[in-house]
């Protein structure tokens, strides 16, 4: 009997404490969220992309002509006024060319003196011919016709042979235009910032899309751009004459500015591209900012990622880019192929009905998470602006990002002390 007594003891302590385990879960009930008001703040709204440092304005030289370079007159990194030498190519195949063109035009000349002889001694049998027919019948009617046919023969002759000097004038010119592109000169002042060729080596004919070809760039240090690519859906956004903020790589500890001054009307890379590789590929536009002020000790070619300034907005409501997130119109999450029942096909998130998404936030009111839908403006670093559906001030959820994204309409929320406060209690237990 006494054991039982003691059994039944048992039972009623254990189930009292069991009771109470439950009543305290019960009163924090309630999943732990991350808060934060709702706040005015600055945004700015950047669009980052990354590219090279090129001059402003540069020349790339190649040959017009093949042949052994028998003079290189700069070096790399030279400064180079307009019109300085910067390299002849052995021009004695040129100059026997030059020398065989003048011949040419002075034997066509020689030519056409022996043929406008021909066509006066024509002419004046012509002369004689037709007197001796007048009225005498001292010649033959058919002799008559000879004459007069070898004297248009004649002019015939003439006629070809200014075409020939002609035509060996214009061979005498593209000799000479040869001859004269033996030696390159600089096109522009600047500095020498490649130099692909060397004295002896054989530079020869530049043509598109051969490096080979290209043997060396002049460019103009004073004015320095950077290309960039921009993805397809940042372009829109991006207006010349936006400012932008420029990290390269060499120089990690300055930051350099420039403006948009150019936005690319095609694509980079080709249409037919993907469609050729059968990938999808992505497909970015080439934006031109220039530098504000650019140091010389800045180099082509140097790596460098800009971020491009869009929009900005002074003192916007604004909430974290964690607390957004989208529900249906109810404030009930979507279901997904995981959700649906067993016997039901999956329905995947991306194949909903994109006209019940509606975005907001999840605000904080008697310990639940009320669904809010909101309108948003400008990205900034960290915060979307609002534009419509809070006032300012209110708590909203800003995390965690899988409790933002399971919560529901009406969930209970529980936020963490703060950590001051959860100090000051463990202080005053010490005590």
């Amino acid at each position: 009997m006494k054991k039982l007594l003691i059994a039944l003891g048992v039972i009623v302590v254990v189930g009292g404490l069991g009771f109470l385990a439950v009543s305290k879960q019960g009163q924090g009930a309630g999943r732990e969220v991350r808060a934060e008001t709702v706040a005015r703040r600055d945004l700015v709204s950047t669009v980052t992309a990354s590219g090279k440092i090129q001059p402003k304005r540069k020349v790339d030289i190649s040959a017009d002509i093949s042949g052994r370079v028998i003079q290189l007159a700069v070096e790399e990194g030279q400064w180079v006024e307009r019109g300085a030498l910067l390299l002849r190519i052995d021009p004695s195949q040129y100059e026997a060319a030059v020398h065989q063109a003048e011949a040419g035009v002075a034997q066509n000349r020689a030519r056409q003196a022996e043929a406008r002889a021909q066509q006066l001694k024509a002419q004046a049998d012509q002369r004689r011919a037709e007197q001796l027919a007048q009225g005498r019948d001292l010649i033959a009617a058919q002799e008559v016709d000879n004459a007069r046919t070898q004297a248009q023969v004649a002019a015939a002759t003439v006629q070809a042979a200014q075409y020939a000097i002609q035509q060996a004038q214009a061979t005498l010119s593209q000799a000479r235009d040869n001859l004269r592109k033996t030696t390159i000169v600089a096109p522009m002042s600047g500095r020498v910032t490649r130099l692909n060729i060397h004295e002896g080596e054989t530079a020869i004919i530049g043509t598109m899309n051969n490096p080979g070809s290209l043997l060396l760039t002049v460019a103009d240090p004073s004015a320095m751009e950077a290309k960039v690519k921009v993805d397809e859906t940042d372009v829109p956004g991006i207006t010349v004459g936006d400012s932008a903020a420029l990290r390269i790589d060499a120089f990690p500890d300055r930051i350099f500015t420039g403006r948009v001054t150019r936005i690319g009307n095609s694509a980079v890379q080709a249409a037919g591209a993907a469609a050729a590789t059968g990938d999808q590929q992505s497909v970015d536009y080439e934006v031109v900012i220039t530098l504000d002020h650019p140091p010389a000790e800045l180099r082509p070619d140097l790596s460098t990622t800009a971020e491009i300034v869009t929009d900005t907005r002074r003192q916007a409501l604004s909430v974290p880019i964690i607390a957004l997130t989208v529900r249906d119109s109810a404030g009930k999450k979507f279901k997904t192929g995981g959700d649906a029942p067993t016997d039901a096909p999956a329905q995947p998130e991306a194949k909903r009905n994109a006209s019940a998404d509606v975005q907001g936030v999840f605000v904080i009111r008697g310990g639940k998470a009320e669904w809010t839908p909101v309108s948003v403006g400008i990205t900034g670093g960290e915060y979307f602006e609002v534009t419509r559906g809070l006032r300012g001030g209110e708590t909203i959820v800003a995390g965690s990002f899988q409790a933002v994204r399971e919560l529901e309409d009406g969930n209970p929320v529980k936020t963490p002390p703060p950590p001051v406060a959860a100090a000051g209690r463990a202080r005053g237990a010490r005590r």
